[in-house]
């Protein structure tokens, strides 16, 4: 028994129509998969098969986790075999996680632009031209929202044929490549996240400082193609021969709120910003420039606000003044971790907008509501 095995076995007996109850042979295969010891994998590495919940899935699959990295497929990077709809094929792609992008961008075509878009700039760390007979994307042939999610979330695919599966001895060669190429795509995409150097990657889109982007056709746009908050993870820093470990909520704001309004008609962006938390323009403007919100992120500490509304009035201020002066000025926005009562329309009155977060969304004032920024 092995890997070739379980895939043939797979095949055999899984039937999206019989249903997913614990009855079902197939369901029982892919069940039993996390339990298996004879698949041989690579040392780190655990499967686990996923042939849907309440309703079978169109396209069953058996994902292949690092112990030590990603373990949770709704986001990040992972190997997985995906069975086509007809069971004709099935394809070991190194997968990006689709589900985390559902409140942003919905289950349709802005998903599949961004995830396509990002597995472009991931195909260059893994030099697929190495890979031989790999390819860029699965063909499934089911359109459903999610296979059609899987083909553009696939960053290199190894296609075979259900009905004359390789050896073990080759289908492992081919893991332990695409194991190799997660490596470099973890490494490549953590970089890409972080970074705010614009000579850190090539990528695929205008790296002209805090120029404007030019207008896209349909099919290449991305809403997230210049959103990459920097990450939210605890860091040390060295203060006075002492370590303190400190939490970076201020990106987490800004991260959770440029996904939640990507969904809401807004291009967030982050990249070649600094110092500028964030801004946003508008999705498919069809003419000019069109009109661009500066936001600055601010945590309120001990629920007083006071100190966090006057950096951010002051900061929108001065940087309105001191970077907008050869282009048109921008709209205002103050972001909050959380609701700032009184000041709201105090900052009505100077011009600015404010939004916070909330236990069920996002509140904000009456100019972001008119914009669309809140759930409201």
């Amino acid at each position: 028994m092995g890997i070739r095995d379980l895939l043939g076995e797979v095949t055999n007996t899984y039937d999206r129509n019989a249903g997913s109850g614990r009855e079902v042979k197939g369901q029982q295969v892919l069940r039993g998969v996390a339990s298996r010891t004879d698949l041989a994998l690579p040392p780190g590495f655990r499967a686990k098969g996923h042939g849907g919940q309440t309703t079978p899935a169109a396209t069953p699959w058996i994902g292949v986790f690092d112990e030590q990295g990603m373990r949770d497929p709704k986001k990040g990077l992972y190997l997985a075999y995906i069975f086509s709809a007809d069971l004709k094929n099935v394809t070991l792609t190194l997968q990006q996680g689709i589900t985390w992008l559902e409140d942003a961008l919905g289950k349709g075509r802005a998903r599949e632009e961004h995830l396509r878009h990002h597995a472009a700039r991931l195909r260059r760390a893994v030099r697929r031209q190495e890979n031989l007979e790999w390819v860029d994307e699965p063909a499934l042939r089911d359109g459903a929202a999610r296979p059609r999610a899987y083909e553009a979330a696939s960053v290199i695919a190894k296609v075979y044929d259900t009905a004359a599966l390789p050896s073990d001895v080759a289908l492992l060669e081919d893991l332990l490549l695409g194991v190799q190429s997660l490596r470099r795509a973890e490494e490549f995409d953590r970089v890409w996240w972080m970074s705010n150097d614009a000579d850190a990657l090539e990528l695929a889109y205008d790296l002209s400082g805090h120029a404007r982007q030019t207008t896209e056709s349909a099919a290449d746009f991305d809403p997230l193609a210049g959103f990459q908050p920097k990450a939210s993870d605890e860091y040390t820093a060295q203060i006075r021969a002492r370590q303190q470990v400190k939490q970076r909520s201020h990106e987490d704001l800004v991260k959770d709120f440029g996904l939640y309004v990507a969904g809401r008609g807004y291009t967030p962006i982050t990249r070649l910003q600094h110092p500028k938390d964030l801004v946003l323009r508008q999705q498919h403007v069809s003419e000019g420039p069109g009109d661009e919100w500066l936001v600055e992120a601010k945590i309120v500490r001990h629920g007083n606000p006071t100190v966090a509304v006057r950096e951010a009035l002051g900061q929108l201020y001065e940087y309105r003044h001191f970077l907008y002066r050869k282009q048109p000025e921008p709209f205002l926005v103050g972001l909050f971790s959380e609701e700032i009562g009184v000041y709201a329309p105090y900052l009505e009155e100077q011009g600015i907008a404010s939004v916070w977060r909330c236990d069920d969304g996002w509140g904000g004032s009456p100019s972001a509501r008119d914009w669309g920024m809140t759930t409201e």
